[in-house]
């Protein structure tokens, strides 16, 4: 497949032009003209660009890429490493960052729900990036809790009442603890997100609704998993899903 082929096809799928964004969505850097190979992951770190190049990929497809607003743009250290391996294999970066947050089947939210078995009913938050939804049954927050941990394999941080029932719980993958407020306005029992600020502590107790820490990378791995089964089911593009481990 051809990589400018490649790249219109995500850029519609994940309906790139609808959102703002803190980076520039879809190819960051240019590789080889034919993708036959694409290795998806959460970020793109040397660790992924390294494997990317080793087992001789096309192209690197993923969540966290490069080029955020505020960074110092100058190509030294850590980010000229990255750089010179990427353009030395001759190997492309795509990277979708809330477009792949926010699809309602392949995105982050969307998979995490789906992982949970919470049943969508709604969306909050700026761009409808947060996901309301409704538990197969209704458990207490300390239960929900436990189930994360099972199926997301790592210790999530419970703060708040943990004997709350949960009818309605609201999410939103990675660093989405800004958005609680809005996640209990839209009447949330339980809200989770990937990450967890000081204020969000004062924010469950005060509150009454519990808050769910699970992990920026924890919470962020289903959506390029899910477009990696994507790309090879509907392109004929052989992709593969690598998780390398974060405790964030």
């Amino acid at each position: 497949m051809q990589l400018e082929a490649l790249h219109s096809y995500l850029n519609d799928l994940l309906e790139v032009s609808r959102f703002r964004d803190y980076c520039p969505n879809g190819l960051q850097v240019e590789g080889r003209a034919e993708v036959r190979r694409v290795l998806c992951g959460v970020s793109a770190s040397q660790a992924l660009v390294d494997l990317a190049c080793r087992e001789a990929y096309d192209a690197v497809l993923v969540h966290h890429g490069y080029f955020w607003k505020g960074e110092d743009g100058r190509i030294t250290g850590i980010r000229r490493r990255r750089l010179a391996a990427l353009l030395g294999h001759d190997v492309s970066l795509l990277a979708y960052h809330l477009p792949l947050d926010a699809h309602e089947l392949l995105g982050n939210n969307a998979q995490l729900g789906r992982l949970m078995g919470w049943r969508p009913c709604g969306r909050f938050a700026d761009q409808e990036l947060g996901w309301v939804g409704e538990p197969a049954q209704v458990e207490s927050a300390a239960q929900v809790a436990r189930s994360v941990a099972a199926r997301l394999g790592r210790e999530p941080l419970l703060v708040g009442e943990g004997s709350r029932p949960v009818r309605k719980v609201a999410w939103c993958s990675g660093g989405a603890q800004g958005y609680f407020e809005q996640a209990i306005a839209a009447g949330a029992d339980l809200y989770l997100s990937g990450e967890i600020s000081e204020q969000t502590v004062h924010l469950a107790r005060e509150s009454g609704v519990p808050y769910i820490a699970a992990g920026h990378h924890a919470t962020e791995r289903y959506g390029p998993r899910a477009l990696a089964h994507h790309l090879q089911a509907e392109l004929g593009v052989e992709a593969a899903f690598v998780d390398l481990d974060n405790p964030v």
